[in-house]
């Protein structure tokens, strides 16, 4: 495929980045595919559930973003991918598998995109949700125990222990690798129309 516009959406748990990248992806259905850093956790078959249950998921190390890498260069010469799928309620990656085809627009997101110097190299904006702390660990509690069966004391406890030093350390700093920072994610509804219009013009470039 030619001219392949690679937009990557991050920010911190619950910023509002799959508000976006949905909202994006509904007006353009078809022209758009999109690639979640989520679902590229490692698998660990060889643990048990609790051992599972007390690993670091916000470290860059419990990605195997390498894949990811290797999986977006494919989308982006036209080939389909087998994209893994993660099972939050065991801590692990299903045995299940997800096509995912190419499309003129490809949407990235994940919390610690921008860490990866690869994948910032594939892409041709790089968008960073920026939200504040409370209303991050609010959403990521309703998300969590509702979506996901957790209990509030895990999600509390693995928000203090992980995600938010993990936050501090990784997340935070690599916003300097964005191109375009937007407050509240989806509900920013200026940031929308310019993200909606500069996908317009690369797909009308591209039919011309």
């Amino acid at each position: 495929m030619e001219k392949v516009l690679v937009i990557g959406i991050a920010g911190g748990s619950g910023s509002g980045k799959t508000t976006l990248t949905n909202q994006i992806a509904a007006q353009f259905r078809e022209g758009v595919t999109i690639i979640k850093h989520d679902d590229y956790y490692k698998a660990h078959d060889e643990m048990t559930y609790e051992e599972r249950s007390r690993l670091n998921y916000d470290h860059p190390n419990a990605f195997d973003t390498d894949l990811m890498v290797q999986h977006l260069k494919d989308l982006k010469r036209g080939l389909s991918v087998e994209c893994p799928v993660y099972d939050y309620t065991v801590h692990n990656r299903s045995k299940d598998t997800v096509i995912i085809k190419p499309a003129k627009v490809i949407i990235v997101e994940g919390i610690l995109i921008f860490e990866s110097r690869e994948l910032c190299e594939l892409m041709d904006i790089r968008i960073f949700v920026d939200t504040d702390a409370d209303l991050r660990i609010i959403r990521r509690i309703q998300r969590d125990v509702l979506e996901r069966a957790r209990s509030l004391e895990s999600v509390i406890g693995q928000y203090l222990n992980t995600v938010k030093p993990m936050h501090e350390q990784f997340v935070e700093p690599s916003k300097k690798n964005a191109n375009i920072i937007v407050p509240e994610g989806g509900y920013n509804k200026a940031a929308m129309e310019m993200i909606r219009n500069q996908i317009w013009r690369h797909l009308r470039e591209d039919a011309d």
